[in-house]
């Protein structure tokens, strides 16, 4: 038998429990970034978490025509797929470093 084996088997997983805190600790902290999405040059605005929960939304009066309220309602769309797109991205970025070398489905 060899001896030592046990010791990386051990050593092995410490470090993959230290990488699953790591990861944690990041998930945690992306659903405290705030992530802003703007359509029709700031017309609308919308503010999503890390974790793509929408938590504000602003709307420029100027942006309010009872006329066209078809035009308000693809602002909010726009702005809400920007948000949601920058936070994706942030996702990423944030927990590719926890994947590079791996194929784990994210």
């Amino acid at each position: 038998m060899m001896r030592g084996g046990n010791g990386n088997m051990k050593n092995m997983m410490k470090q993959m429990q230290n990488m699953q805190k790591k990861m944690a600790e990041a998930q945690e902290k992306l659903g405290e970034e705030k992530i802003e999405g703007t359509a029709g040059g700031g017309m609308v605005t919308v503010v999503v978490t890390g974790h793509k929960e929408v938590v504000d939304v602003r709307i420029n009066p100027e942006a309010v025509d009872p006329d066209d309220i078809e035009m308000l309602q693809d602002l909010v769309l726009a702005a809400t797929n920007d948000a949601l797109k920058k936070a994706e991205d942030l996702t990423n970025n944030t927990m590719g470093q926890f994947t590079k070398g791996m194929n784990l489905p994210f």
